[in-house]
């Protein structure tokens, strides 16, 4: 009777959005029957982060650290992945964190950055694939890529690709993509997956971009079985960060009562990448540390088998060396 209840107020939270995405709906599923322990120590474990200098990137490398993991700190430029360092260890005195620079929307710079890592580094538990962007009017990666397409798409699947075989060595372990809710609004646009044939919207663009990402991490999740690789997405629901107070400063003012902290935010990508409940599966979408639907009733269609493959045709077409 007790999990029934609990089960129908997380259900209800959720489908109201409002309470559930905000910090009210953290509070409360925190103290509902069932609420999963906190994750276990990470020590001797290897973490990456990319978008690591601010807000939910941020608060999930402290949140790594303070568990005892190896953090690497992924920023466009190395100035600001040491100052994201700083940041860390100023939160969690003597961890082990370090700042590594690439531009994610870049695929040369993707996989030069995947050889030096496989170089440096022994082993990787856990990769993170948090950067986004959401510019006013639409612009192109340098390989010609629309930019929220080239960071929130191409850039999981290529790094998920490149580090793949790191990943597997160091088994079990995890990627975690963090989406956004704004994705149950928007199908996969199986014609113009780069949304190129559309009227540019910064929120239309960012949310069917995460839906893509969403997509992809099903298909690695699926490709992945048996390597001891889990692939898991995650929506962070609505949280107070650059990205947010940049893009929609109206939006926040409306919310700013129960809005969610970075920390708050990024709680379930930290108990992704250290719980044993995690390994459980693959393929999940994940908010406030439960899976959930990646369709509702009143939301965006279901993806078609035939947009799904067109998706993954593309992300590997471009990105061939």
């Amino acid at each position: 009777m007790v999990d029934h209840l609990s089960n129908t107020i997380d259900t209800l939270l959720d489908r109201t959005i409002v309470l559930g995405y905000g910090n009210v709906g953290l509070a409360v599923r925190r103290h509902l029957a069932g609420w999963p322990a906190d994750p276990p120590r990470m020590d001797g474990k290897v973490v990456l982060v990319t978008g690591a200098t601010s807000g939910i990137g941020l608060a999930a490398c402290q949140g790594f650290a303070r568990l005892g993991a190896s953090v690497r700190a992924l920023s466009r430029d190395q100035r600001r992945a040491e100052d994201a360092v700083g940041e860390i260890r100023r939160a969690v005195p003597g961890s082990d964190a370090r700042g590594v620079a690439c531009d994610v929307s870049s695929l040369e710079e993707l996989r030069s950055f995947a050889q030096r890592f496989k170089a440096a580094e022994p082993r990787l538990d856990v990769l993170v694939n948090n950067a986004g962007a959401m510019p006013d009017h639409r612009e192109h990666s340098v390989d010609g890529n629309e930019l929220m397409f080239a960071t929130h798409v191409l850039a999981p699947f290529v790094l998920t690709s490149t580090l793949g075989e790191l990943l597997a060595r160091s088994a079990p372990a995890r990627v975690i993509n963090v989406s956004s809710g704004g994705m149950y609004n928007q199908s996969l646009p199986g014609e113009d997956l780069q949304s190129e044939h559309t009227g540019y919207g910064p929120k239309k663009l960012y949310a069917r971009t995460k839906r893509e990402q969403v997509v992809i991490t099903e298909q690695w999740a699926e490709r992945l079985k048996g390597t001891g690789v889990v692939v898991h997405a995650m929506h962070p629901g609505w949280v107070d960060t650059k990205g947010v107070q940049e893009a929609m400063p109206v939006f926040l003012m409306l919310t700013r009562p129960i809005i969610r902290t970075p920390e708050q935010g990024a709680d379930t990508i930290v108990w992704l990448g250290a719980a044993p409940e995690a390994l459980e599966s693959t393929g999940k979408f994940w908010h406030d540390r439960r899976p959930r639907p990646t369709h509702y009733l009143l939301g965006a269609s279901e993806d078609t088998p035939e947009d799904r493959q067109k998706l993954w045709d593309l992300c590997s077409s471009l990105s061939r060396p």
